[in-house]
């Protein structure tokens, strides 16, 4: 099996393009341990960037992934998010320890404001400056920033040292491709797109049938490799039973053709005009 394709961040720090999304795990004892097997698969498999948050699972989610890294911490390259509730000077700190914690870690590689509220960015991005120069974190970046956000972040003191951007983005929702996506490529940092395939509902589009039977993939793979396409995105679908691991993993070595392509873009029309940022 090939390697993942690697993606360099501003930084200089590779990752691969395909990492593993942690979104609802962590919500359920009785599930715990079928979601930690799920990631040790992926890592052993090369997706070795998790990506979690406070937020998911109330904690619960960095705990998962904590269980899953343990003894491979090296191996890892852990990206967790700060609620914009928190992201206040004094907020931030202490949401950094208390993931920290949870993660079992001295470090997050990749600490992201979850979205932006009410606490000036500019005392966000210190915070977030202050937390690397201690070595608790490996770098900084954003969350649900559109090219508005980007631009004014840019221009605050600390702000071009931004290492990526994670929003939604799959087949079905394609708003970025007009205006963010281009500014990622032009500036070098790299998108994180949560939800590659939807939230499931890509998983059995009809529409991705006749693609998928000419790779001998499926619809899901299909979605995935779409996302994977570009070599400034990285993908972080979330997986919770091994053989979804594995198909996951092997959406990446999927080549989507030039008539593949025509053919997306006839089903799921790419955007002709600004649009706002699509969440969830």
């Amino acid at each position: 099996m090939p390697a993942i394709r690697p993606i360099t961040l501003p930084s200089g720090i590779s990752v691969p393009a395909l990492g593993q999304g942690t979104w609802k795990m962590g919500e359920d004892r009785r599930r715990w341990a079928d979601e930690v097997a799920a990631l040790r698969l992926g890592i052993d498999l090369g997706m070795t960037l998790i990506d979690t948050a406070e937020m998911y699972g109330s904690g619960g989610a960095e705990e998962v992934t904590a269980e899953a890294v343990a003894s491979r911490r090296d191996e890892v390259f852990l990206v967790s998010k700060v609620l914009p509730s928190n992201a206040s000077r004094a907020g931030v700190a202490r949401a950094c320890e208390a993931s920290l914690k949870r993660l079992r870690t001295d470090r997050i590689d990749l600490y992201l404001l979850h979205w932006r509220g009410a606490v000036p960015l500019a005392e966000t991005v210190d915070a977030f400056e202050k937390l690397r120069a201690e070595g608790k974190i490996g770098g900084w970046g954003v969350s649900n920033f559109d090219v508005d956000d980007m631009t004014e972040l840019a221009r605050l003191p600390g702000g071009a040292n931004v290492l990526a951007n994670q929003v939604l983005y799959n087949l079905a929702t394609r708003g970025i491709e007009f205006d963010l996506l281009p500014r990622a490529k032009l500036t070098g940092v790299p998108l994180m797109a949560y939800s590659p395939v939807g939230q499931g509902d890509l998983t059995a589009d009809g529409r991705l049938d006749a693609i998928a039977q000419r790779h001998e993939a499926t619809p899901a793979q299909i979605a995935l490799a779409f996302v994977l396409r570009h070599d400034h995105v990285i993908a972080i679908p979330k997986a919770t039973g091994l053989d979804h691991v594995r198909d996951n993993r092997a959406a990446a070595d999927i080549r989507l053709t030039a008539t593949d392509i025509a053919e997306l873009d006839r089903l799921f029309p790419p955007p002709k005009r600004k649009q706002p940022l699509d969440m969830i």
